[in-house]
């Protein structure tokens, strides 16, 4: 275990993954190591061979961890034993030959833009504290694409309402300037002018009303909450919100390297996958709507 935790350390503190990133590297090497010393009598990694792991995949598909569980769990154990290489000196990496299971490609899960206007424009008490900063956390997840870890970690001094630009710290520490309307700055000016008397010294952006920063199961709770009250859709969480801006963004004309930028993606290819999302509204639309779309 001693060699997992400095696997974690070099992946949180020389390459800036982000917290939940190290948890999950974690969670799967040390279930990987639990079944090792259960079912193979091996502790050591160095003593871990191919054999021994694909034995260890055939267990977890027969115990139903999905494909894509299983792919994660082996990109693991591959990047684990790359840094032992490094840093160990060990000789080979055996889970270089380990296949990986295919992705299954699964299309984000996004609202309507009909549902986004009902879940905005809903009623709430603008002198009520809970209820403006709930709105505002709602607002701010659209209209800015913004991840729920990044709106987790949102100080006050990033917040410019003079320039109407969020500060974020991203995924690798990366940072990001985001630009945000008209609206969304009358809701952070109203917010903030009922944050002061609670806020004392703290630096966080969004807080409870005892002064205490928000935490990510209050966040979800919230979003969960008020998406099924104002929405369908097949989960319901603060990514869908994120998801729903950049779907929005490029049905409605935006760049798509401008999206990119937006929502921190370091790739392209990760910005893509929204495109199909608008294909296939297309498609849809024209199917409905075509007299020749369907067979007669």
């Amino acid at each position: 275990m001693l060699m997992i935790d400095r696997f974690l350390s070099y992946i949180r503190y020389e390459r800036y993954l982000s917290a939940n990133t190290v948890a999950a590297y974690g969670t799967d090497l040390r279930q990987w190591l639990d079944y090792m010393g259960t079912h193979e009598n091996l502790s050591d990694p160095a003593l871990i061979k191919l054999p021994h792991l694909r034995r260890w995949v055939a267990w977890m598909s027969s115990e139903g961890v999905s494909p894509q569980s299983i792919r994660r769990k082996v990109q693991s154990v591959r990047a684990f034993y790359t840094w032992m290489m490094r840093r160990c000196g060990l000789p080979a990496n055996p889970a270089a030959e380990l296949p990986l299971m295919r992705r299954s490609r699964q299309l984000p899960v996004y609202i309507k833009p009909q549902e986004s206007e009902a879940l905005l424009n809903s009623e709430f008490d603008h002198t009520d504290f809970t209820q403006v900063r709930d709105r505002l956390m709602l607002d701010m997840f659209y209209s800015t694409g913004i991840r729920c870890s990044e709106l987790l970690e949102l100080k006050n001094s990033d917040v410019d309402t003079g320039r109407s630009e969020l500060k974020v710290l991203g995924k690798r520490n990366k940072e990001r300037i985001i630009p945000f309307g008209e609206e969304l700055a009358t809701l952070i000016d109203t917010y903030r002018s009922l944050r002061t008397p609670i806020a004392g010294d703290a630096s966080h952006f969004f807080l409870r009303p005892d002064g205490r920063p928000m935490y990510r199961k209050a966040i979800y709770n919230i979003v969960h909450r008020e998406l099924a009250l104002n929405a369908h859709a097949e989960r319901l969480s603060p990514h869908v919100l994120r998801h729903s801006f950049a779907t929005d963004m490029l049905n409605n004309g935006a760049d798509l390297s401008a999206v990119q930028q937006l929502m921190g993606h370091s790739s392209l290819a990760a910005t893509q996958i929204y495109t199909h999302i608008t294909f296939r509204d297309l498609q849809h639309n024209y199917q409905l709507a075509h007299p020749r779309a369907k067979r007669k």
